[in-house]
C-alpha cells in the first residue's frame, strides 16, 4: 500500500470492489467440464445440454456464440476432430469432436478443485511416519552424533557452535563430540486401489451416483499425482466381473447392466496390492448397495438381488478375512443407509478391522480425502 493509498491525516480511502474479468471461454468452459462429467465425455450430449441451458440462462450471447467456443477449444487443444469413414479411412468435412489428454487432465484438474479445494504447494509427496531415524524429511530437532549416522545428516552450525563452545575461539577444532546431527523422518510411500461400484443401482432410484464416484477418483488421482508422486493408485471398476481401468478412462466411466460382484473386486485389489513392493497399501471401495453376484468355479455367474444371500456374503466376509492378513485395511464408503446394508457392513470391517463410512454423495471426496491423509500419517 503507497503512502497515497494511506492518505496519512485523513485515514484509509476505500474504493468500490471491481470483479477480475472472465473470459468468455473461461466462464463456459467450467459449465463445460461439469457437463463432460455427467455425459461420460460425451462430447456432443455436452454441446446439446450447453445449448438447453443457454436458451434457459443465457450462457451465449451475440459476440460469443456456442460455434465460437466450440473453435475456442479445438483452438487450445482441448477437443480435435476425428475424420474417419465407417472402413476407417480418413476422410474431409466435419468430423466427430473427441477429448484430448489436455482436457482429460482438465477435467481431473476441475475435480480436484471442487472436492478438495486449491491445494498449497508443497515438496515432495511422500507419506511421513512417527518413526525418526535415518530418513530425508528434517524434522528440526537435534541430538549428539552417534557411530553409523549419515554425514549428510549433520548439522554444521550447531557443530561449530559445539566446537567454539567446548574448544574456544581461539583453537577451532571439531572433534566427534562436538558434532550435531539433524533428526529426519523416513518417508513412507502408499499403494492405494480405489474400487468403484458400476452396477445398474448405481443410477437407479432418481440418483445419480456414479457422476460423484467419477469425480472422486479424478480428484484423488490428480491429488496423488500432485502431492504425492511417489505414491500408487490404481482403479478398478466392479459389476458382474472386475476389471482395471486406466486413469485416462475416468471420465467415460459408465454404469452397466450389471449386478454386484465385490468378491471379484477385492480379488483383484488385492492381486494388485501383492504386486506393490512397499509396505503401506490399502483398498478405498465406493458402493451403494448389496453383493448380489459371484462367480462359480464352473465359470457360470450365481446372482441374487433379494435381500443378502448367505452364500455370497459368507464369500465377502472371506475376503475382508485374506486382506486382513495381508495387511491391507479396506475402508467401504457405503452410499446407502438401510438397515440390513449397515448389518452387513460392520460384519465385513469386522473381518477386515478396516473401517465403514455410511454416507450420502455430498460429502464422499472430503471423507475419502481425509481419510487418504490420515492413513499415509499412521501406518508405517
Amino acid at each position: 500500500m503507497t503512502d497515497k493509498e494511506l492518505n496519512f491525516g485523513r485515514g484509509l480511502i476505500f474504493t468500490k470492489h471491481t470483479p477480475k474479468e472472465i473470459s468468455h471461454f473461461d466462464r463456459v468452459f467450467d459449465v463445460f467440464k461439469d457437463l463432460l462429467t455427467h455425459t461420460s465425455g460425451d462430447i456432443e450430449e455436452a454441446f446439446e445440454w450447453l445449448d438447453m441451458l443457454d436458451k434457459e440462462y443465457d450462457i451465449f450471447t451475440d459476440e460469443y456464440t456456442l460455434a465460437d467456443f466450440e473453435e475456442d477449444l479445438k483452438k487450445r487443444g482441448y477437443i480435435r476432430e476425428e475424420k474417419e469413414d465407417k472402413d476407417g479411412n480418413t476422410g474431409t468435412g466435419k468430423g466427430k469432436n473427441i477429448l484430448t489428454a489436455k482436457l482429460e487432465a482438465a477435467l481431473r484438474q476441475f475435480a480436484l478443485d471442487q472436492i478438495f479445494g486449491k491445494l498449497k504447494k508443497s515438496g515432495i509427496g511422500n507419506h511421513s511416519t512417527k518413526k525418526a531415524g535415518v530418513g530425508d524429511e528434517r524434522e528440526g530437532e537435534h541430538r549428539s552424533f552417534q557411530y553409523g549416522d549419515d554425514l549428510s545428516a549433520l548439522n554444521m552450525t550447531e557443530s561449530l557452535k559445539n566446537s567454539q563452545i567446548n574448544n574456544g575461539i581461539s583453537d577451532l577444532r571439531l572433534t566427534e563430540d562436538d558434532l550435531i546431527v539433524e533428526e529426519t523422518k523416513h518417508k513412507a510411500q502408499m499403494s492405494t486401489v480405489l474400487m468403484i461400484d458400476i452396477s445398474h443401482s448405481m443410477i437407479l432410484y432418481g440418483e445419480d451416483r456414479i457422476t460423484p464416484a467419477k469425480k472422486v477418483a479424478m480428484a484423488l488421482v490428480e491429488l496423488i499425482k500432485r502431492k504425492y508422486p511417489k505414491d500408487s493408485i490404481d482403479i478398478i471398476v466392479f459389476g458382474n466381473e472386475a476389471w482395471p481401468i486406466k486413469i485416462k478412462d475416468l471420465p467415460y466411466l459408465q454404469v452397466g447392466p450389471y449386478h454386484t460382484n465385490t468378491v471379484a473386486g477385492l480379488e483383484l485389489a488385492m492381486d494388485i496390492l501383492r504386486r506393490k513392493r512397499n509396505t503401506n497399501k490399502q483398498i478405498f471401495m465406493i458402493t451403494d448397495g448389496k453383493p448380489s453376484c459371484i462367480k462359480l468355479p464352473n465359470g457360470e455367474f450365481y446372482m441374487n438381488s433379494n435381500g443378502l444371500d448367505q452364500m455370497i456374503v459368507d464369500q465377502c466376509l472371506n475376503k475382508a478375512a485374506q486382506a486382513r492378513k495381508l495387511k491391507i485395511p479396506i475402508t467401504t464408503f457405503m452410499i446407502a443407509q438401510d438397515p440390513y446394508l449397515r448389518k452387513f457392513v460392520d460384519a465385513f470391517t469386522a473381518q477386515n478391522q478396516g473401517k465403514a463410512f455410511l454416507t450420502g454423495l455430498s460429502g464422499l471426496g472430503e471423507m475419502i480425502f481425509e481419510d487418504y491423509e490420515r492413513n499415509r500419517i499412521k501406518r508405517i
